[in-house]
């Protein structure tokens, strides 16, 4: 296994990582700052006001895109299981 090969994985990994996640991470980010203006423009403190929104948008992204991230992960994994042989010349 080169220099190459473990570059090529870490590659493929950061990516998988970054593109299964983005999803998630975008709509917490879009709720949250939402919430926030709501909080600032009415006045209302409450740290817990946040937490529910956020919950409630990750539950249903999982629900839209669940499958997709799912799908994105296993093929990423059969991929390098199926490459295994050549990993451990």
């Amino acid at each position: 296994m080169t220099v190459d090969n473990v570059t090529e994985i870490t590659r493929t990994t950061l990516y998988t990582i970054i593109l299964t996640s983005a999803p998630m991470l975008l709509i917490s980010l879009i709720i949250g700052l939402a919430v926030s203006i709501f909080q600032t423009v009415t006045s209302i403190q409450e740290q817990t006001l946040t937490f529910v929104p956020k919950l409630v948008g990750m539950f249903v992204m999982m629900m839209i895109l669940g499958h997709w991230m799912l799908n994105n992960m296993t093929e990423f994994m059969v991929n390098l299981w199926s490459d295994f042989s050549l990993y451990i010349r």
